[in-house]
């Protein structure tokens, strides 16, 4: 529960500073872990989320900003999009490092022969290996027409 404390580490300090953009998306995060782990409670499941899902959510986040912000730039609300953008920052401080577009294609190659992978209809497996591996720091949206690519080849 590394990210947890962290999380709500930063959630204390920011109430403490008084930074209230800071604090309103912590509590968004916050409150989307526990969404979740209510809804595996609907299920019988008395668990608390892993890192890798936390991660998960966190990406989720992240994302769903950033067609936020497009939404709004190409609506001409500049504030909105703005707004949007700040918390991506705050959001994006828990998630691990981003891999660059060398360390993505290297991963995809790593996922295509580690999965055996010889055809297209392979891509599911491949795309499984690398959301258990790199989730929360590769686009999987934009990973996808890599491998399929490769698999095409």
């Amino acid at each position: 529960m590394e990210l947890r404390k962290r999380i709500n580490d930063a959630l204390k300090t920011a109430m403490k500073e008084k930074a209230q953009k800071r604090l309103t998306t912590l509590r968004l995060i916050n409150a989307a872990i526990k969404d979740r782990e209510i809804a595996m409670r609907g299920t019988g499941e008395e668990v608390d989320l892993a890192e890798s899902e936390i991660q998960a959510i966190l990406a989720k986040m992240v994302k769903q900003r950033q067609e936020s912000a497009k939404t709004y730039e190409e609506g001409g609300r500049l504030d909105l999009a703005e707004a949007e953008r700040d918390e991506i920052v705050i959001i994006e401080e828990f998630l691990p490092r981003q891999l660059s577009d060398d360390e993505i294609s290297g991963a995809i190659e790593d996922a295509i022969s580690k999965s055996e992978a010889s055809s297209i209809r392979d891509m599911g497996k491949v795309m499984a290996f690398l959301k258990e591996r790199y989730t929360g720091q590769m686009d999987f949206g934009a990973a996808g027409p890599q491998v399929k690519a490769r698999l095409s080849a």
